[in-house]
């Protein structure tokens, strides 16, 4: 027998298997998200990414789309769809994601965010395109931890409902990679460069120049590269970024909304140059090529005018490749550097990056020289001294403890890479402290925020580079962006340890520490 419908009760029909769809209810509240967000409510429901969903940019805005592509870019490997971008007035809105910036937002700053889900849509809301692209990793994390997959997965791929309201506290939130010691090239800087944007960090630091290898072609002092860039520690190959990686890398990072900050380190750690240039040096006579670790050793002659044209051409061509505003000329360890003569030279060199339109910065020895407040100085002794003297000139500073948050530094006694000259770093002691407390007489207004700095003396790979990066990089995320009110190693390692599975699908070489209570994600079948 045929069962006909009639064209209202095949509506009514339709209509109520489709309002049969139910969604899953979760928990915004018990997300692992990191850094911690400032505001969260959750409203116990879900929204679920389809193959039918659609990223939408309000206005179409230009400044913006790419921050659409790039999330559709970023689910499409483990869900295998294709999601359009494409442009919507704000009042069409109905269903979907939305990207959109709003002049109501500006108390969210640059890099603050507002996110709200529901069943139906995603509206995610920004000042400046930063806080979109930082609210991107947000709702990255909210997804199942093997949306990271570059292999196709199993779904559903839903995120819980409810909103967030998220700002950092820290301008300035940065880690260094040293390609000096040992030499990294553009595809292995650009993955780092990727890791350390999905917790939401602003800043790179390329240490780019030191006494085992030159990194920076500089057109009109080509040995610099050809010579002192032929080497590293131990003795391998070394190598050098030619000005168009340069760029490349700057752009990549820039597109993920990340500074690129160069450091050329002088007087001292310059033996690569007086390898290259015999007039660099106060004797006239290069140096030989140096692949081994100790430090303090070197100094560019700081009494010779070819020294200053030398720094001049080096910072000027740097200058044209580097959108940021800052240019890092070290200044650290100059050991066999006459004090005075020290002073003397760090007065013109933060002259010479004045004139070319940067701000200088330096590790906090260069407090000894008359610094303008322009500048920043960045710590790193365990003697605060020079930090202190900093703060005295009306100088900002960059918050990189050695013993806190040198990412170089050993887990333990038996770790098998880095070195422990300021102890060791398990991953609870980089996360429990704060910056505003670390030192008496620096306060939160003296400070433009964090750097984790990785040297490469022991480091010879992007997984060496992995292991001892993660998973401490997410606690300094997360002191540099979060609120301290109800800081807690108990609560923050719960959100650290279920982060195993995201490693794992990104394909981090972590350290699996034993102070964490690693968990797998949970698979739920729909």
């Amino acid at each position: 027998m045929k069962t006909i419908f009639k064209a209202g009760q095949l509506l009514i029909v339709v209509m109520i298997l489709f309002s049969c769809k139910s969604h899953t209810p979760k928990d915004l509240a018990k997300e692992n998200i990191i850094p911690k967000p400032t505001k969260l409510v959750a409203t116990g429901s879900s929204f679920e990414l389809t193959d039918k969903t659609t990223i939408y940019v309000e206005d179409d805005d230009m400044l913006i789309r790419p921050i659409g592509n790039y999330l559709a870019d970023l689910i499409k490997p483990a869900t295998g769809f294709k999601i359009e971008v494409k442009g919507v007035k704000q009042s069409e809105f109905k269903k979907g994601i939305c990207l959109g910036l709003t002049e109501n937002n500006v108390d969210l700053g640059e890099e603050g965010y507002k996110l709200s889900i529901d069943e139906n849509k995603i509206v995610l809301k920004a000042y400046q395109p930063a806080g979109l692209f930082r609210g991107v990793q947000t709702i990255r994390q909210l997804f199942p931890a093997r949306i990271e997959s570059n292999k196709l997965q199993d779904g559903p791929w839903e995120i819980a409902s409810g909103t967030i309201e998220d700002a950092p506290q820290y301008g300035f939130r940065g880690a260094m990679l040293d390609v000096c010691r040992h030499f990294f090239g553009v595809e292995d800087v650009k993955r780092f460069i990727d890791l350390i944007a999905t917790y939401k960090m602003n800043i790179l630091h390329l240490h780019l120049t030191d006494d085992q290898g030159w990194r920076i072609e500089i057109k009109s002092w080509p040995n610099l590269t050809a010579h002192g860039g032929s080497t590293q520690v131990g003795g391998g190959e070394g190598g050098f970024y030619t000005q168009e990686q340069y760029v490349e890398i700057v752009k990549y990072a820039q597109d993920r909304f990340i500074t690129v900050i160069p450091e050329i380190d002088m007087p001292g750690h310059t033996n690569a140059a007086l390898a290259s240039y015999a007039e660099l040096n106060a004797d006239n006579k290069v140096r030989e090529l140096y692949t081994g670790t100790d430090v303090g050793f070197s100094t560019l002659a700081t009494d010779k005018a070819i020294t200053y044209k030398f720094i001049d051409d080096v910072i000027r061509e740097l200058t044209a490749l580097t959108p940021g505003p800052y240019i890092h000329i070290g200044g650290d360890e100059s050991h066999v550097t006459a004090k005075d003569d020290y002073v003397v030279f760090i007065n013109k060199v933060q002259d010479i990056v004045n004139a070319h339109g940067k701000q200088m910065i330096g590790w906090a020895d260069i407090a000894a020289g008359s610094l303008k407040e322009n500048s920043l100085a960045q710590f790193w002794q365990t003697k605060p001294d020079n930090a202190l003297n900093a703060v005295k000139q009306n100088v900002k500073i960059i918050m990189s403890p050695a013993a806190k948050a040198y990412m170089d530094i050993q887990y333990d006694t038996l770790c098998p890479l880095g070195l422990h000259w300021s102890g060791y770093i398990e991953v609870d002691k980089a996360y429990n402290w704060t910056l505003e407390s670390n030192v008496k007489g620096i306060s939160k207004e003296n400070i433009v925020g964090i750097e984790a700095p990785l040297w490469t003396e022991t480091i010879e790979t992007i997984d060496d580079v992995e292991f001892m990066v993660f998973p401490r990089l997410l606690g300094y995320a997360e002191i540099g962006w979060s609120s301290n009110t109800n800081k807690s190693w108990d609560e923050y390692k719960v959100r650290l340890g279920n982060q195993k599975s995201r490693f794992e699908f990104m394909g981090i070489n972590y350290y699996k520490s034993a102070l964490v209570p690693w968990v797998d994600e949970v698979i739920i079948e729909k």
